[in-house]
């Protein structure tokens, strides 16, 4: 009768082990899934806040101008979004163009080289992203590609004006010789956890 007892419990923990584990995956899935909606809202809401201001500066005051109003609005964008969601936001690159705010770490520099090979075996920048859990971070990757306006100053062919304006507003600069389509950079979100 004991022996019964003891089995009971033996096999009342073991299926609660069963329920249990699945749940907790289920649930971490969930999670992961979660944040990634997140991260992608967040940039969405980056590139939505960035891009209608460079086409207005652009239109307004030529190339020299957009380019003042990136060197300012982009980390200031990245700034407020990361105040805001409590997410840390940035854009990084192989080739930075802003040394202090772009320079990918090591696990952002693995990414944006897997998201450039995966570019030249034929994938749109577009559908190139990554979520993985890294030392108790949420660290999310959406790459950037290169869209018409992003010749303007990041292409190979640049204007006399463009030029002049880079090498001003950013003379380290090494973010041009793009071509259509290329990832250029990517969205770099990370969520403590």
């Amino acid at each position: 009768m004991i022996f019964m007892i003891k089995n009971k419990c033996i096999s009342s923990l073991i299926l609660s082990a069963l329920v249990i584990l699945p749940f907790s995956s289920y649930a971490e899935k969930n999670d992961i899934a979660t944040l990634k909606a997140e991260a992608i809202s967040i940039v969405k809401q980056f590139g939505g806040t960035l891009k209608p201001q460079l086409k207005k500066a652009l239109k307004e005051g030529g190339v020299e101008h957009a380019i003042k109003v990136c060197s300012e609005k982009a980390p200031q964008i990245a700034n407020d979004l990361s105040g805001k969601t409590q997410w840390s936001v940035k854009r990084v690159s192989l080739k930075t163009r802003n040394t202090s705010t772009a320079q990918a770490d090591i696990w952002e520099t693995m990414v944006l080289k897997e998201f450039a090979k995966k570019q030249q075996q034929g994938k749109s920048a577009k559908t190139l992203a990554k979520a993985e859990i890294v030392e108790n971070q949420f660290r999310f990757m959406k790459a950037q590609g290169v869209a018409p306006l992003c010749l303007t100053c990041h292409g190979t062919e640049l204007s006399n004006e463009a030029k002049s304006a880079l090498e001003h507003f950013y003379p380290d600069d090494k973010a041009t010789g793009y071509q259509l389509g290329q990832v250029r950079g990517a969205f770099s979100l990370v969520k403590k956890l």
